[in-house]
């Protein structure tokens, strides 16, 4: 996994955000200013903290090496996920879109982030 590709996933969700509060070595990814994700990315491989149901996340843990208990944060609720080569993306890819959604979930409807609506034929300016 390399820095640009994951930061592109993470950055292509509806109203993501990114910033380093903790310093430069820690890059955080919020929707509406909440945490969603953290990425070690001076870690070989690349580490995410990632939010998880309390349940999925102990299990996840049981099931998955690369999965520990989240590092700096919460062990209740926040997992830490080694990047490493063995890792499918759809795996990781679905452990961040659940984390997103938990924080999604937890916002005011009015700060919820509105998915983009199909395009009709009286959107198109070429017609």
């Amino acid at each position: 996994m390399d820095l640009t590709r994951l930061r592109h996933f993470l950055l292509s969700l509806p109203g993501a955000t990114e910033d380093t509060p903790f310093g430069p070595e820690i890059l955080v990814y919020r929707i509406a200013g909440k945490m969603f994700a953290l990425v070690d990315w001076q870690a070989e491989p690349l580490t995410i903290n990632l939010k998880c149901e309390p349940e999925l996340a102990l299990l996840l843990r049981e099931i998955h090496p690369e999965v520990k208990p989240g590092w700096h944060m919460n062990k209740q609720h926040w997992n830490t996920v080694t990047l490493n080569s063995t890792l499918p993306d759809d795996l990781w890819q679905g452990w961040v879109h659940h984390s997103y959604e938990r924080v999604v979930a937890g916002l005011p409807k009015a700060k919820r982030p509105q998915a983009p609506r199909p395009l009709s034929p009286t959107d198109d300016p070429t017609l």
